[in-house]
């Protein structure tokens, strides 16, 4: 027990989407679409738009901080990120009318649960990242009610160097990961150890990273 430690918090950022903040529409809430329970994050739900990019196998375990980390089971992840374009579904200007790169899916008994997405671009200002919110349950996941975190995972800077290098779209990738690298990243500047994802794969094959979140 003395070994398991608690996944940090974070800041959900501006483009949370959970029905706690607005867009051009209005109040942006992906959790009360139809089908966001789902897997596959790439296709937006209602337009049939899907977002392009190097594929990525999100794989993570959720752990219970308070029983030494044991599984996790039943809990809900709602997931949501930028596209390759650093843009973010239901806010950013060209993908306001668009919800891919959000989903919520439930952990199994042994805590572990999954997401097929692209890998996210990188902006200026911030590392290479994912958003979630961890709830008791899909029914409270889609109510948007009770969070029981709300943080971010950071995706190793080699691997996304490579994708942002080598792969069509992530061009303005390439000079934001330099400047983030050299100067720090707002969020993660007081560490990352416990929020960094393993990742490994290749821009041809796709990628696969894994991580266990302790709550």
């Amino acid at each position: 027990a003395s070994a398991c430690r608690r996944f940090p918090d974070e800041t959900a950022g501006p483009f949370p989407g959970n029905g706690t903040n607005r867009n051009a529409d209005g109040v942006a809430n992906a959790l009360a679409l139809s089908g966001i329970v789902r897997r596959d994050l790439r296709p937006s739900l209602g337009s049939g738009t899907v977002a392009q990019g190097v594929p990525l196998q999100l794989e993570l375990r959720l752990l219970d901080a308070r029983s030494g980390c044991a599984p996790l089971g039943g809990h809900a992840v709602y997931l949501w990120h930028c596209d390759r374009e650093g843009r973010y579904s239901m806010y950013s200007p060209g993908v306001e009318r668009e919800n891919h790169g959000r989903g919520v899916q439930v952990s199994d008994a042994q805590g572990r649960l999954g997401f097929l997405t692209v890998v996210p671009g990188c902006y200026p200002g911030r590392w290479p990242h994912l958003h979630f919110e961890v709830y008791r349950d899909a029914a409270a996941a889609t109510r948007g009610k009770g969070r029981l975190k709300v943080s971010q995972i950071a995706l190793p800077d080699a691997p996304c160097a490579q994708v942002y290098q080598q792969a069509a779209g992530y061009q303005d990738s390439v000079e934001a990961l330099r400047r983030v690298l050299a100067r720090g990243d707002g969020v993660f500047g007081d560490g990352m150890a416990l929020q960094m994802a393993a990742m490994k794969g290749s821009v041809g094959a796709g990628y696969t990273a894994r991580l266990d979140i302790a709550v």
